[in-house]
């Protein structure tokens, strides 16, 4: 993987991420939304590397994990849908490497600083936990979504919370993503 990625895109592209805790169902939303919408949506890079590395990472996997999920963007980007509905981002990247390391590298830092995000929708705790094999903290749930909601504020970045049923989470987020693509309330 090459240590220079072009991270934008010629015309500007509206960016909408689904955040949050581990288990919170941001991959089940953001396939219901990518339907709704029709559009492709980016894949969580993160799930098949953890495979591939036998699950256990370190800080020294945290740029090819954070240059993975670009360059996942990056190819849904080049395919210019309407707008681009992500899986997560590198945002996760850099909650979940303070929480485990204590830092976060400064390539994430500064493509994140770079890059802009027009949504974030954080998705809540309010669902049932499901262990996956990757997941690993079902206690820390509600401490670790204290995280990605300072981390959304620290940053200034846009975001609504949503909870509840499928369809309701599915409401909320519609309602958001129009706003930011309609500009209407």
């Amino acid at each position: 993987m090459s240590d220079c990625i072009d991270t934008n895109i010629t015309a500007p592209i509206i960016r909408i991420v689904l955040t949050g805790s581990e288990c919170t169902g941001k991959s089940t939303l953001v396939s219901m939304l990518g339907k709704y919408y029709g559009v492709p949506h980016v894949e969580e890079y993160l799930r098949d590397y953890f495979i591939a590395n036998g699950g256990v990472l370190t800080l020294e996997d945290a740029v090819p994990i954070a240059k993975g999920q670009l360059e996942a963007e990056l190819a849904v980007e080049a395919k210019r849908p309407p707008f681009l509905l992500c899986d997560t981002n590198m945002l996760s990247s850099a909650v979940y490497n303070k929480h485990y390391y204590g830092t976060n590298p400064e390539w994430i830092e500064s493509v994140l600083a770079e890059r802009m995000y027009s949504l974030y929708i954080l998705c809540g705790i309010d669902i049932p936990w499901e262990d996956d094999g990757q997941r690993d903290r079902p206690e820390e749930r509600g401490y670790m979504q204290s995280l990605f909601r300072k981390e959304l504020k620290a940053r200034c970045a846009s975001f609504v919370e949503v909870q509840g049923t499928r369809q309701e989470r599915l409401a909320s987020a519609v309602k958001a993503i129009d706003a930011v693509l309609f500009g209407s309330c």
